[in-house]
């Protein structure tokens, strides 16, 4: 969320020092009223970077805050951009100023521990508690985690709640076994020597990875078909099976995957996070999340990251890939080889394993951050994503989608939804009585819905919260007609906000987007913006269509009512605008109708045997 920048007395100063500022690179030092350094940054042009700050324009909340503590700054000249980024990361390391970027990860200490029962399980712990063998530590949980579920996976272990050997028969097996997700061990047909032989090999497939694994288990079962012992050969079969289709689709060992680091940064609103992945020797070795709060432009919230992120200690790889293109790569890359000798490429995957990777890196990223928003990774991603596709400075959080309904030329409505952050806000969903167009016109009656939200948006005594807040993306249930007849309406009104269409198949499901210059935009491919699109054209549908039957029933309901001798259009509309709904008008009295419709008793009874009685 933006706020507008709050006063701060020394804004006159600062903007008139900053006037005569230099345009070299460089970095400035921004002091509060005690001369503590609160703030840290480069620049390859300092008087424009440094100016933005000071104008009458918003700003991200931290940055706000920072400004207005601004008592004075001070600045240092560089001859490049190279010079100021190793300056920066020096003075940050040194003053570690408040409202920079400080690098927190999420490490703690886990383990893997192969309990001490009869039948032991394998299961992840964060410290060694009670009896076992323990695997680690791991200075990521995200590791164990993922090697254990891999293991009970490949190997088919139970992870159920059930007691063995005291659970053995009492029950039919779970799910998990009619699927071939575990081995049944509650059918009580495996000895403690055979359980044990299994949880053995697990514990080496954790300790060497699948190609080890396999190549033993093969040889097992090479000996025990020559032993004609087929049964044994078969379960081994299945087992190697198993394996090979776990290490075909887990990203935790792959000995294709290079030395390298995957970054990629999740943002909602102005909150950012970054996940990193290491890969050693085919191996996911470690995961860290970084919590960053409330930064600026992704790209300047990627460079920071890095510089701080390596300058800190971490070893540096020779490749490391991103989740988007940086400004500044060719600098950063020449940062990474004077500190750690060696070429450093930085590189963003298009295609194949690495950009799994980086998806799987984004995804942590945005599920890290959905704790602290309140959002699912899942939200969180398609917002991203949708951003992305049409090319949008920032996931856009406030999404408003319009739709048209009638029947012919009469009972022409429109409607309007909106997405919160991912989730539908009902209430701040908008009905709208069509009002100036007569025939039966889509266009127009769009045209006049979106004239009339923004009318109201304009109107400074407003105080309706569903009309004051302007959207950062506007939807209209349409083709390229829609578009054309709104956007360049909404632009002449000054309304800032993108319009795109949403446009179904014969099969009335969501197939493209369209953009403001007519082109479409398929996001078939992209299965979480396809299915909040698909649910947000349905919701807007839904809800148009549903005021429309209404009114239609109420309009016929009102035609039937002014078929009775002394009830007019004005003592129908008052009656059925104060019984609602059919129940409601079935339970109401003949005081009350009379009372409401200011008609005699006699009337009354009347609406009720002629009217009433017949409502079905």
């Amino acid at each position: 969320m933006r706020v507008t920048l709050e006063d701060n007395p020394r804004l006159p100063y600062l903007r008139e020092k900053t006037s005569m500022l230099s345009h070299l690179p460089g970095c400035y030092i921004m002091k509060n009223r005690a001369g503590t350094i609160i703030y840290i940054g480069k620049a390859k042009n300092l008087h424009n970077r440094v100016s933005s700050y000071f104008r009458d324009s918003d700003h991200l909340t931290k940055v706000a805050k920072m400004v207005s503590n601004v008592y004075d700054y001070d600045f240092i000249v560089t001859d490049s951009e190279y010079e100021a980024l190793i300056l920066e990361n020096s003075l940050i390391k040194q003053h570690k100023p408040k409202y920079n970027i400080l690098l927190k990860d999420d490490k703690g200490y886990s383990y893997i521990k192969i309990s001490a029962e009869d039948f032991p399980r394998i299961t992840r712990e964060m410290q060694k508690k009670g009896e076992g063998t323990f695997i680690g530590p791991y200075t990521s949980s995200f590791t164990s985690k993922q090697t254990v579920d891999e293991v009970n996976r490949a190997f088919m272990l139970p992870t159920c709640r059930r007691v063995f050997p005291r659970d053995f028969g009492k029950e039919r097996p779970c799910l998990n076994y009619q699927i071939k997700r575990c081995i049944g061990l509650c059918r009580g047909c495996f000895s403690k020597e055979d359980y044990r032989a299994i949880i053995d090999e697990a514990t080496e497939y954790i300790k060497s990875g699948s190609t080890a694994s396999v190549e033993a288990l093969t040889e097992q079962m090479n000996a025990a078909a020559e032993n004609l012992d087929f049964e044994k050969a078969a379960m081994l079969r299945d087992r190697i099976a198993a394996i090979s289709r776990a290490a075909e689709n887990q990203k935790v060992y792959d000995k294709n995957i290079p030395d390298c680091d995957v970054v990629a940064l999740a943002r909602n609103g102005g909150i950012s996070c970054v996940s990193v992945l290491n890969y050693r020797g085919g191996k996911l070795t470690d995961k860290s999340d970084f919590l960053l709060g409330e930064t600026e432009e992704d790209d300047d919230t990627r460079e920071n990251f890095l510089s701080q992120y390596y300058d800190a200690g971490g070893k540096i790889p020779k490749e490391i890939y991103l989740d988007a293109e940086i400004e500044n790569r060719d600098i950063l890359e020449r940062f990474f080889r004077e500190k750690s000798n060696h070429a450093v490429h930085i590189n963003v995957a298009k295609r194949g394993d690495m950009l799994s990777l980086t998806k799987m890196a984004k995804s942590n990223a945005a599920e890290k951050l959905s704790l602290s928003v309140g959002r699912s990774g899942k939200e969180i991603a398609a917002l991203e994503e949708l951003g992305r596709l049409l090319g949008l400075s920032a996931p856009p959080l406030y999404i408003e989608c319009y739709d048209i309904s009638n029947l012919s030329s009469s009972d022409m409505v429109g409607g309007m939804v909106v997405l919160d952050n991912g989730r539908p806000a009902k209430r701040y969903y908008k009905k709208f009585n069509i009002k100036t167009v007569y025939e039966q016109n889509d266009y127009a009656c769009m045209q006049e819905v979106l004239r009339r939200r923004f009318e109201n948006y304009f109107d400074e005594n407003c105080r309706d919260t569903g009309f004051a807040t302007m959207p950062d993306l506007i939807f209209l249930d349409g083709g390229r007609g829609h578009v054309a007849a709104v956007a360049p309406m909404l632009e002449k009104m000054g309304v800032p906000c993108p319009v795109y269409g949403l446009v179904k198949d014969n099969r009335h499901r969501t197939r493209a987007v369209i953009s403001p210059d007519g082109g479409e935009i398929v996001i078939a491919k992209n299965r979480s913006v396809f299915n909040m699109l698909t649910r947000l054209q349905d919701e807007v549908h839904r809800y148009t269509v549903t005021f429309q039957s209404k009114k239609h029933t109420a309009k016929t309901f009102e035609g039937e009512l002014t078929k009775i001798s002394g009830v007019g259009p004005k003592k129908a509309q008052a009656l059925l605008s104060t019984f609602k709904t059919k129940q409601a008008l079935k339970n109401a009295s003949a005081e009350e109708i009379a009372s409401v419709m200011k008609i005699s008793r006699e009337k009354a009874e009347e609406v009720v045997s002629e009217f009433i009685s017949k409502i079905k």
